[in-house]
């Protein structure tokens, strides 16, 4: 049985693709078209944009940086990160696997720095680059790669090696297998941005890649430590 009003119909299509006039009906009942709905917590929209959930946490985190600015002048530098973590960094960091790459998430990027730069105290056209080391956050770029990068600890069955796929011995024999991908929309995604992007990583921070707990406290130096 399907519940009508949590059922609708979405077509995923790319920029260059037409819409296609089709009604989705079931029991006799006409399923309901939308443009985007919401999903596990991700608004989905039909060319997968993410305008429309980050639209949504840019709502969130503008009200997140109200709050913290309210506080900033009777709280700890300490209570304020902590506030940071639990107000904001939550909501940040939530399935940014999926939207971190999209030109959109340049607006969450200005409202981090907004926050960091109101718990340090510092002018709105401070570089964050120093005070972020300074509180020990990783930047929205790096809290991308970093998400994206557990992902794969968590998930390594999910990847081949090239040494699985040919037997040619070269350097990039234990990199892992980049599939072939024409689609721009491919290729700004999960699975395709994880490869590449472990590819890059230093081989000393790869090398750690079997023991979890280490590789992440790697990944989380290396990242906090260089700019992306």
């Amino acid at each position: 049985m399907l519940n009508y009003d949590k059922t609708y119909f979405l077509q995923i299509l790319t920029k260059t693709d037409n819409e296609i006039n089709r009604q989705v009906s079931f029991g006799n009942r006409k399923i309901a078209t939308v443009q985007s709905l919401k999903f596990l917590g991700l608004t989905i929209d039909t060319t997968l944009t993410w305008k429309h959930h980050i639209g949504e946490l840019t709502s969130i985190l503008n009200t997140a940086c109200y709050a913290i600015r309210l506080i900033k002048p009777f709280m700890s530098l300490d209570v304020l990160r902590s506030t940071y973590f639990s107000y904001a960094h939550s909501i940040i960091s939530y399935e940014i696997i999926f939207w971190g790459n999209s030109s959109y998430s340049e607006n969450i990027f200005k409202i981090k720095k907004r926050i960091i730069r109101i718990i340090m105290n510092s002018s709105r056209n401070a570089s964050c680059w120093q005070l972020v080391k300074d509180l020990n956050i990783l930047p929205i770029r790096s809290q991308y790669i970093y998400s994206l990068l557990l992902f794969v600890t968590k998930n390594k069955e999910q990847f081949l090696c090239n040494s699985q796929v040919h037997k040619i011995n070269t350097r990039q024999t234990f990199y892992l297998y980049v599939p072939t991908a024409f689609l721009t929309v491919y290729q700004k995604g999960v699975y395709y941005s994880e490869i590449k992007i472990y590819n890059h990583l230093p081989t000393a921070t790869k090398d750690l890649f079997d023991d979890k707990n280490k590789f992440k406290l790697a990944l989380k130096r290396y990242l906090l430590h260089n700019s992306f």
